[in-house]
This record gives C-alpha cells, sequence and structure tokens, in this order.
C-alpha cells in the first residue's frame, strides 16, 4: 500500500536525511585518517601538508562537477532519480577508493564519490522544500542538517576505534563503510513518488495531482477541494515563471518581478558564507587544527576532534525549534556574530603560547560549533530552494551548490599550509569574515519563514536589491491564515450562519 499524509512526509524526509547523513560521513572520515604516522601514511608516502590538502580538497571538486551536472541536466532528469543516481555514483567512487593502492587512484576514487555527492546535496533540499508544507519546511530540512552531523560524528569516532587496528584495514574499513550509506539511500529512494512541483512543470498532470493528495493526507482523493487549491497555485506560479517560453539560461540573470539574479545571487551568497564562517577547517580538518595550532597530541587530538563533532551534532538539534519560530535572518545574523567571537578570543589566547591558553582556544573551538550549529549550518542548505521559483529552483539550488563546493576546497586546500606558514593567525581571516556576514545579512536577505514557496515570490516583487527584506510579506499564505484565524476567534453561532 502506498504511503500517503504524514507517513509520507516522514518517509521522504529520511531519504533526505539518509542523503545528508552519507554527506556528513564523507566530510569527516578522512580527518582522522590523514595527517599521521598511520597505515595510510605508509601506503601512500606519507603526504606532506599540501599533499593532505589536496587530498581532503579533491573530493570538493567532485562535488562541485557533480553540481554543475544538475545545473545543466537536473531539471530534465527530475528530483527522485538525480538522488538515486547520486547513491550509486557514490557507491562506485566508495569501491574505487577503498582499493586504492596509488594515490593517483585515490584522487580518482574522491573526485567520483564527490560527484555522487554534488548530486545528492544539490537535489535534496529542492525535493525536500517541494514536498512538505511551508510551517513545517524549515524544520525538516533542518533536521537534515543535524543527521549530516551524526554522520560527521560517526566517521570521527570510527576513524578514532580504527586507529588502534594495524594493517590496512585501519582506514580502507572507514572509507568502505559508506557503501552501506549509499545503499540505503538508493532502495529508499527507490521507492518514493517524485517532486508534485517538478511533475506539473513537466505536463505530468495526473501523477502530479496523485502525489499532491497523497502528501495532503491518508484517504484524501484526487478532487479535494485542498488538493485542487494546491495545484492551482502551483499552475498559477509555473504559468507566470513560463510566460516567456521555453527555459533560456538568461533568464537566470533577469529583474523585474521574477528577481532571478537577485535570487541566484542571494543563492550563491549563503552559501559563500557558510564556507568563509571557518567551518569545515574544524569539520574535515580538526585533528590537524588541534594538533599543529594548539600543539596537542595525535591521540588527544582525534579524542579532541571526537568530541568537537558530538558538540556540533547537539548544537544542530536546536534549530529545529528555532528555525520556523525566529526565521531564518536572526539565526543567520546571531550565528555570525558567535563565530567572529569565538575566533578572534581564540587567536587572542593562542598568541600567548602557553599550554593554559591553547586549552582556552580549544573551548572557544567548542562554543564556534554551536553557534555554526544554530545558524550557518542547516539554513545555506535550506534557502536556496526557497528563495528560488519552481522554473529555476534545480538550477538555483545546483549553482549555490557548486559555489558552495568550490569554497569548501579553496578553504580545505589552503587550511594545512596555512596553519604551517601562520599558524594561529588563520583564526583572525576568518572571524573577520564572520564579522562582515552580519550586516551582509541585515540589508540582503528577506525572511522566508511560514511562507509557502510560491508566495515567497510576493518578496521580490518589489523590486530592488533590499526589496522584501524589511516589508510584510503577502500571498495565499497570509491571507490564508488569516481567514482561518478570523473563523477560530468566530463565535458558534457566526460559524453556523456561514
Amino acid at each position: 500500500m502506498a504511503l500517503s499524509g504524514k507517513a509520507l512526509v516522514w518517509a521522504i524526509t529520511a531519504c533526505c536525511c539518509q542523503g545528508f547523513l552519507l554527506l556528513g560521513y564523507d566530510q569527516g572520515v578522512m580527518s582522522g585518517i590523514i595527517g599521521a604516522d598511520n597505515q595510510f601514511g605508509k601506503d601512500f608516502n606519507h603526504p606532506n601538508p599540501t599533499a593532505q590538502g589536496t587530498i581532503v580538497a579533491i573530493y570538493d571538486i567532485g562535488c562541485a562537477i557533480g553540481s554543475l551536472i544538475v545545473f545543466f541536466f537536473g531539471e530534465q532528469i527530475g528530483r527522485k532519480r538525480m538522488i538515486m543516481l547520486g547513491a550509486t555514483v557514490m557507491l562506485i567512487g566508495t569501491a574505487i577508493l577503498t582499493s586504492s593502492t596509488t594515490r593517483t587512484q585515490l584522487y580518482f576514487g574522491r573526485v567520483i564519490t564527490g560527484i555522487g555527492n554534488g548530486f545528492n546535496s544539490s537535489s535534496i533540499p529542492v525535493y525536500q522544500s517541494e514536498t512538505c508544507d511551508g510551517l513545517i519546511r524549515g524544520t525538516l530540512v533542518c533536521l537534515n542538517s543535524t543527521v549530516t552531523i551524526i554522520g560527521l560524528v560517526i566517521a570521527y569516532w570510527l576513524d578514532y576505534g580504527m586507529s588502534y587496528v594495524s594493517g590496512p584495514a585501519q582506514w580502507r574499513f572507514p572509507i568502505g563503510f559508506q557503501a552501506f550509506f549509499a545503499f540505503c539511500l538508493l532502495f529508499q529512494a527507490m521507492a518514493l513518488p517524485d517532486s508534485p512541483r517538478w511533475l506539473l512543470a513537466h505536463g505530468r498532470e495526473s501523477e502530479a495531482t496523485e502525489v499532491l493528495a497523497r502528501l495532503t493526507g491518508k484517504d484524501v482523493s484526487v478532487d479535494h477541494p485542498d488538493v485542487l487549491e494546491k495545484k492551482k497555485e502551483i499552475e498559477e506560479s509555473l504559468a507566470q515563471e513560463s510566460a516567456g517560453g521555453p527555459f533560456r539560461y538568461s533568464e537566470l540573470l533577469q529583474g523585474g518581478n521574477l528577481g532571478n539574479f537577485r535570487r541566484i545571487c542571494l543563492c550563491i551568497g549563503v552559501n559563500v558564507m557558510q564556507q568563509f564562517t571557518g567551518a569545515n577547517m574544524i569539520n574535515y580538518l580538526a585533528p590537524i587544527v588541534y594538533q599543529n595550532t594548539m600543539h596537542l597530541s595525535r591521540k588527544l587530538s582525534l579524542i579532541l576532534g571526537g568530541c568537537t563533532a558530538i558538540t556540533y551534532m547537539f548544537a544542530s538539534f536546536i534549530p529545529l525549534w528555532t528555525v520556523d519560530r525566529f526565521g531564518r535572518r536572526p539565526l543567520l545574523m546571531t550565528s555570525a556574530a558567535g563565530l567572529s567571537m569565538c575566533f578572534a578570543l581564540a587567536a587572542i589566547l593562542l598568541s600567548t603560547g602557553t599550554k593554559s591558553a591553547a586549552f582556552g582556544a580549544t573551548a572557544m573551538v567548542f562554543i564556534f560549533q554551536i553557534f555554526l550549529g544554530i545558524g550557518y549550518l542547516p539554513i545555506p542548505w535550506l534557502y536556496p530552494a526557497e528563495v528560488s521559483t519552481t522554473r529555476i529552483r534545480a538550477r538555483g539550488s545546483a549553482i549555490s551548490s557548486f559555489f558552495n563546493w568550490m569554497c569548501v576546497f579553496a578553504v580545505v586546500e589552503m587550511t594545512p599550509p596555512a596553519i604551517a606558514n601562520i599558524n594561529w593567525r588563520v583564526f583572525i581571516i576568518f572571524a573577520i569574515f564572520n564579522a562582515l556576514w552580519v550586516p551582509i545579512v541585515y540589508v540582503f536577505f528577506p525572511e522566508t519563514k511560514g511562507l509557502e514557496l510560491e508566495d515567497i515570490d510576493h518578496l521580490f516583487e518589489k523590486g530592488g536589491i533590499t526589496g522584501g527584506v524589511w516589508g510584510s510579506p503577502g500571498g495565499r499564505t497570509v491571507e490564508r491564515r488569516r481567514r482561518r484565524d478570523d473563523i477560530e476567534h468566530m463565535d458558534e453561532k457566526e460559524k453556523s450562519s456561514m
């Protein structure tokens, strides 16, 4: 029997979470393997800091390539099939990685695995956003981000446990274990429907209506008023977006009421900002940061790396209760201010060169993870899918994902040599960037909480680069809720006369 109602929404969420669990595991698995005199170092001729950065960061080039493929072909292929393809490609990449005997094969496997993850990271937020209600959309997409950190924690501690094992299994097993998550993702996606918005946009009306009915509730028919109203809203939005005929890439530069260029800038901007918080300096390379900037032992650095990830994981639960209550803007600004403060204090403490100050700086890294978890972890994955129209949503998410991964590459590639050359001063660079994000969010980023995707378009109707940032949102979402609130406050006599 086909799933429907909340069961279907949670099945879709479970699939999306599985994809992000795989993403998080992949992000963390190399951090506990490289940079030590272990079996991996012996098998690959003890990579120097530059080579270490390349081994980690070449994966992000693969992710960027995967995002570009989605940018050009994702709309034709569809959300569901793109996710299935991503899982399949990651299985191939994992097989190449696990059997690596040379650095060339290792690099190739990292790129292939990254391509699959690029498919997933570009498609999953769109799929999740297009299949859930506006009131819980933020929470569900943030849940994906939380699961990402659970994957990161699993990777860190598996690396730590396997560090006591001798022989090639010390690194081959942690790398190969990601295949389990990829298989789960593939089989979960196979059982789910595609996005109703994508189906309507590609002329598959009957399938789209059926999926909308299943998402609305159990035993809801395709001619239910709520289903027909939702279908009409999507069709009207698509008609407005398609008024100029078949899609042209020049539309991404379009201004006017649709404001596509501004939307794309917001998609890219929030992802660039995420990476230049310094998040992945910690998430990819925490043991190296602890070992080389704070001069802690390798074993202690591995333990602290795992504990840092656990702190990050607990912090990532906070947005589940706050993102749809307080909104995207306040969380981004609070997060950036806290991140800047933590790195500034870490730099000041490390500049003294004392052991006690190094432990104080370690505490700042832990607090950094809390501020990161409440804002810049989840929202960059959520925001691009929200501010894009259905017509450009897959491409908006893909191009933002491309910039995300290219920035990850830049940060992770330069971090080991930067630490080797300027040591603790690297924290100052990221402290300055984080301080800049606060006014940028305040001036340019509109609030999207609680609005249906079709109604977010009303934020951009005012035009300009700040239109809708401080004004009240409009559209059917607000009108429908106002009518509902009015009815709830009417007395029984008035209700009976309606």
